[in-house]
């Protein structure tokens, strides 16, 4: 017994011992020392608590003063022991505890991609749930005398829409061969004019003008540079879970991975790319997680395939049943589509753990993607969708995360918008039309 209240006795000592130490240490150091996490006293507690339990991750925070972020190791321990990185994280920073978490990141990533909130059981959606801005494409389609049609095709009643273009749809795609309208890029040259023609951007994300201007996403050379005798387009599916209106359950060839095949073979065999499509999944057991569960084996499959210079995840949006991405492209129905990036940054600063040293190029690809778009097809593209975190498109410079359609569109105009989309694919990475002249 007398041993028991001595360990007893011990126990509690540590704690109060513990306990003043804390309060302590919010006594001491100064204001800049507790933005970088705590002043040195906090510094040595929180090394002495680590030891025992987590060395490993006590060593990464010695040598030069700094614990690196971003690495392999970095991002498998962080990942271990989210718990603990959010307590350490929120002691300092203040002004991005709320973005610290990297497990919980990597969840959002996979989770809030399609714009939804969850209240009392049921999806909801807010304004930017819709993405499209309504007045680019309108002006676009009015530029090329397409706008009266076009509106009139989608004022129809749904069936009748839908036989009237069973009736006219051709035979083929046929690429266009001359752009319906031209930018003048002088009247874009500043950020605000520049942001109101081509993005969204959404509200826990900051762009700001160093990013985005015009001469320097234009000036990028996206051009493919090796041939096609190894591989040069990779094709995958961070949510291959994601089907159509009539997608049949269960078969696959219905789902965005059906999709994905059908732009793979137009790109092999319209404009003679290597494409690589890569089927797994990473979502049948939940969305939640996806991009991290993805991101080992694409790390694998480049390291693999050096050649390849392109990276394409697909994916299908999810927009309110009211709200139908849909247009008539040479009298087939077309599901429009969105290029979307990821910015590493939310509206208060960059996300530590998310770092992406190919941005300026994703940036740029989408950039030169959209105005292709929109000057040879105009109407078919959304607005790029600028979002806060990183979609493992640090992984490639030329990257693109596509939202083709959405959950209410058919299989077949989805299949019907990867024919546009592989022209201007080609047009961009061929350099046959330099999207500025």
């Amino acid at each position: 017994m007398d041993m028991k209240k001595k360990i007893i006795k011990i126990m509690i000592i540590t704690l109060v011992i513990a306990s003043v130490f804390f309060v302590l240490s919010e006594f001491m150091g100064t204001k800049e020392e507790e933005a970088d996490g705590g002043g040195l006293f906090t510094g040595w507690v929180q090394n002495k608590m680590m030891e025992p339990y987590l060395p490993v991750l006590c060593m990464m925070g010695q040598g030069n003063g700094e614990r690196t972020a971003g690495g392999v190791y970095d991002r498998w321990l962080l990942v271990q022991y989210p718990v603990f990185l959010y307590g350490m994280e929120t002691a300092g920073a203040q002004d991005t505890a709320a973005e610290s978490d990297y497990a919980r990141l990597l969840m959002l990533e996979g989770s809030d991609e399609d714009h939804k909130s969850v209240s009392e059981g049921e999806l909801e959606y807010g304004e930017d749930a819709m993405h499209l801005e309504q007045g680019l494409a309108d002006a676009l389609l009015a530029e090329n005398g397409m706008y009266q049609e076009n509106r009139a095709a989608q004022d129809k009643e749904p069936e009748e829409e839908q036989e009237n273009v069973k009736e006219e749809q051709p035979a083929e795609f046929t690429p266009v061969e001359n752009k319906s309208y031209s930018y003048r890029w002088e009247e874009l040259e500043s950020y605000e004019e520049l942001v109101k023609a081509f993005y969204a951007v959404d509200s826990t994300t900051k762009a700001g003008e160093e990013l985005l201007q015009a001469d320097k996403l234009l000036s990028k050379d996206m051009r493919m540079q090796g041939g096609p005798d190894s591989p040069q387009i990779l094709i995958y599916h961070t949510h291959s879970q994601e089907r159509f209106a009539d997608s049949p359950e269960g078969d696959e060839s219905a789902s965005i991975v059906g999709v994905g095949e059908y732009l793979a073979t137009v790109l092999r065999e319209r404009y003679g790319y290597n494409v690589i499509h890569h089927t797994e999944s990473y979502d049948k057991e939940s969305r939640d997680y996806a991009y991290s569960n993805s991101l080992p084996a694409i790390e694998k499959l480049l390291a693999e395939n050096p050649s390849v210079e392109v990276v394409i995840d697909l994916h299908r949006d999810a927009m309110p049943e009211d709200k139908r991405l849909v247009m008539n492209l040479q009298g087939r129905p077309t599901a429009q589509f969105m290029f979307f990036n990821g910015l590493s940054r939310t509206a208060k600063g960059e996300i530590e753990y998310l770092e992406n040293q190919n941005l300026a190029d994703n940036l740029a690809f989408s950039f030169q993607m959209q105005a292709a778009c929109n000057e040879y097809y105009p109407g078919l593209a959304r607005r790029v969708y600028l979002k806060a975190y990183r979609y493992n498109m640090h992984l490639c410079p030329k990257t693109l995360l596509i939202e083709l359609g959405a959950q209410n569109n058919t299989l077949e105009e989805a299949k019907n918008a990867c024919d546009p989309l592989a022209h201007v694919l080609h047009l961009v990475l061929s350099g046959a039309e330099p999207v500025r002249e």
